[in-house]
Formats: C-alpha cells, structure tokens, sequence
C-alpha cells in the first residue's frame, strides 16, 4: 500500500510542476529569434557613377560595401588653395575633409594615424588619390589634426562610419 501511495504522491509532484512551472516563467523550450529589422527608408542620395582618370576606369563601391570598407595604408596630403571637389562643394584650404577613389559621395570615415594614435571623423567629398600607393587624401588641416602635417606621405587606417547625408544616411553597424 505504500508503494502505491508513494507513486501517488511522485505523481501529484509532477502534475503540478508542470502546471506551476511554465506561469513562473521557467521555460526550456528556446524562444524564437527576434526578427531581423529591415530599414524600410529609401537609399540615401550619393554619388556613386563610375568615372575614368589616367585612362583607369574607377567603379565606387555600393553602399552596403561602403558600410564594411575598412583598410590600411598610405595618406597623402592635398595641395593648392582652394578648389572644388567632386560633390561640385568649395574645398577651403583650411577645411577638414578627404578624397577617396571609391567610397561614395559624400561619406564620413575615421582616419587614424598609425604613428601618433590620433584620429578624426571627416567627410568624403572628393575624388582621389590617383597614385597607385595611396588610400585616401587628406586636406592639410585634417593631416594636422592626426598630427602628420609636416610629411607628405602617412600610414592611416580608415574606416567608413557613415554613408550619404540627412535622414536616410547609413550608419556603420558595429559587429
């Protein structure tokens, strides 16, 4: 008689951890992923057509690929006064602002000197360099920023923060 009061018993514990347990929030079962957020604006205006220097044809980048560049390598530093860049915008010669061969116009990167450690968020806003060594461009007044003013030639890396301008502008997701 025991035996079947204690199996009784095993069994009304049981009966009534899984009543109690699932309203106390223990669940084992997995919950479903969230669902992925899809931006529904439309695409941020940016000038992105293909161009020809020197005879080499230059394709710019999408936005989606813009989004992830991140590279390493040579700066060089613009020279002249005042000129007009690529977006058809007034490039004063103490401005903050970078050329790229292909990230679209405009977009905002970080540029970090490799040697000094410094860096700052600029706007793409033109095109260039054209030399086969070199990554970006830089104004004078942003070479000074990294604190590489006085050479002509730096080691950056720089990575794409933003792609195009107001409220449907990119932002780089963090991974």
């Amino acid at each position: 008689m025991n035996g079947v009061r204690n199996t009784t018993r095993y069994l009304l514990v049981l009966l009534a951890a899984s009543v109690l347990l699932p309203g106390t929030g223990c669940n084992w079962r997995k919950k479903p992923a969230p669902a992925p957020v899809v931006d529904t604006r439309p695409e941020p205006k940016v000038k992105r057509a293909a161009y020809t220097v020197n005879g080499k044809r230059y394709k710019p980048l999408t936005i989606a690929e813009a989004l992830q560049y991140h590279e390493t390598g040579e700066a060089s530093i613009y020279e002249g006064a005042d000129t007009i860049g690529a977006m058809g915008e007034k490039l004063p010669y103490g401005g903050m602002y970078v050329a790229h061969r292909t990230l679209p116009l405009p977009s905002m990167v970080r540029v970090t000197s490799i040697s000094t450690g410094k860096s700052c968020v600029v706007r793409v806003n033109d095109r260039g360099p054209f030399h086969r060594k070199r990554i970006i461009d830089l104004s004078p007044a942003t070479a000074r920023a990294l604190g590489f003013h006085r050479r002509g030639v730096h080691q950056v890396t720089v990575e794409t923060v933003s792609v195009g301008d107001g409220p449907n502008k990119r932002i780089r997701q963090e991974d």
